[in-house]
């Protein structure tokens, strides 16, 4: 891909699907990189939301969403039993990993709703994510697999997440205006 420079991180940024790219696991999904190194990379999907909430599938974690109806979000199809909570911190020193902003991880050891509950402006909870080995994503950059975006906190707790390639692709301008209007299946025009 044209501007990727392979020794950059990538951390914090987004990655789009490009329109070629019919992987299942990753057609039409936007991903934001939360760590990227020589070992490799790690990143949640945040526009997969599940049929189940997080109240129904985590019970002990669904004081962190507002009533428990938000639903968990398919974070990528590594570990996938696994749960990982992204939050906007009010008070970023408690975050185990910050990645945009003030937008991180919560620490696996936070239990304690009581602890988190005055530092967490807002949360999501993901099953699972994405992962590349050592040289993987950026085979994958070269390949033109995936069009990078700059983070912005407002992306992970998109209230649309259907609409949300399509938003980013926009955002980015000029000839990824056309690819956001783009069916998902080009041959159904």
């Amino acid at each position: 891909m044209s501007g990727f420079d392979a020794n950059e991180s990538l951390r914090g940024k987004l990655l789009l699907s490009a329109p070629s790219l019919f992987d299942p696991n990753f057609r039409r999904t936007v991903l934001l990189i939360a760590e990227h190194t020589p070992e490799g990379a790690m990143g949640l999907v945040l526009n997969r939301p599940a049929e189940v909430t997080v109240a129904e599938a985590i019970p002990d974690l669904a004081w962190l969403t507002p009533d428990g109806v938000e639903p968990v979000y398919a974070g990528g199809p590594v570990a996938t039993d696994s749960v990982v909570v992204l939050a906007e911190f009010a008070e970023p020193e408690l975050a185990a990993a910050l990645v945009v902003g003030d937008v991180g991880f919560v620490p696996a050891s936070s239990q304690d709703s009581a602890e988190l509950a005055g530092a967490v402006l807002r949360t999501r909870v993901f099953a699972g994510h994405a992962g590349w080995g050592p040289g993987q994503l950026e085979a994958e950059m070269e390949e033109n697999s995936w069009i990078v975006e700059a983070a912005v906190p407002d992306d992970a707790f998109t209230e649309d997440p259907q609409a949300l390639w399509a938003k980013v692709m926009r955002r980015k301008g000029s000839d990824y205006r056309l690819l956001a209007s783009m069916p998902v299946d080009p041959t159904l025009n």
